[in-house]
């Protein structure tokens, strides 16, 4: 199946644009996870038996594994969403970036290691770092391109020629990075007027959005100035303000009601 068409599954089957960050933080666990013998584990699976349904995508943060000595649970997690919700797109948020030789190690990982569809790249070392994920046009890369932090502006605002620097990372993800149809964009929700642009420089991307949780980016408007003219494009992540909102009730409910509040009816064509 090519990447492309995982994505459309994943809006099909899910009816959401939603994307489930698992973002795990064991100090902010539930007490009961205490006593699992693989805590980070378990409380994964919670989340997403929990709220799954809801879910286009689960983007595991390999980070948050990583430092943990966990990337046990992040191969097992990942396997246990294949079983659960086959339909759902995983992204590992690894923000990879290296030169081409590296780049091709870290795709082999992210791929053959931890079965993702996708995995996050930055692409501040130019063609050579992003390329080797986009081999395979059954898996993709998600590129960073205007993120929600507010440092970004620092160096993505810079002009590069008559364009800001994330305008040129859009124009050059849709005119060459995506030959295999197989490229997204990282925008944040956060930037709403800037999101127009890189959809202006970028028209037939998906984007994956973070910042309409905790970081309090408007999700009616990324759905206004993010979607594609098919009324699709748009993957949205919220992390910690579903995994933490409180008892199970409440992660529930927030995820139910970011998932309602990022539908919207196609345009008209």
């Amino acid at each position: 199946m090519q990447f492309s068409d995982k994505l459309a599954r994943g809006w099909a089957t899910s009816g959401s644009r939603l994307c489930v960050g698992l973002d795990p933080l064991p100090e902010r666990f539930p007490a009961r996870f205490a006593a699992e013998k693989r805590p980070i584990l378990a409380f994964n699976k919670h989340i997403i038996d929990l709220v799954g349904d809801l879910a286009c995508a689960f983007k595991p943060q390999a980070a948050h594994h990583g430092a943990h000595g966990a990337e046990r649970d992040l191969e097992d997690t990942i396997a246990y969403i294949r079983e659960t919700r086959p339909g759902a797109v995983v992204i590992l948020d690894a923000k990879r970036g290296d030169i081409g030789s590296t780049a091709e190690l870290y795709a082999r990982e992210a791929f053959d290691r931890y079965d993702a569809d996708a995995v996050t790249v930055n692409p501040y070392m130019g063609d050579e770092s992003i390329l080797p994920f986009l081999d395979r046009p059954d898996r993709g890369a998600v590129i960073l391109c205007r993120t929600s932090n507010p440092d970004a502006a620092r160096f993505q605002d810079a002009m590069l020629d008559d364009d800001p620097v994330y305008v040129a990372v859009a124009r050059r993800a849709e005119e060459v990075w995506n030959a295999n149809g197989n490229v997204m964009l990282v925008v944040g929700a956060t930037r709403i007027d800037d999101m127009a642009g890189v959809r202006a420089a970028a028209p037939s991307l998906t984007f994956l959005v973070p910042g309409i949780g905790e970081q309090g980016g408007s999700p009616a408007d990324v759905v206004r100035v993010g979607r594609r003219a098919d009324g699709e494009g748009l993957v949205v992540a919220a992390s910690r303000s579903i995994l933490y909102a409180g008892g199970d009730n409440a992660v529930r409910r927030a995820a139910a009601d970011a998932h309602r509040a990022l539908f919207s009816p196609s345009p008209s064509p």
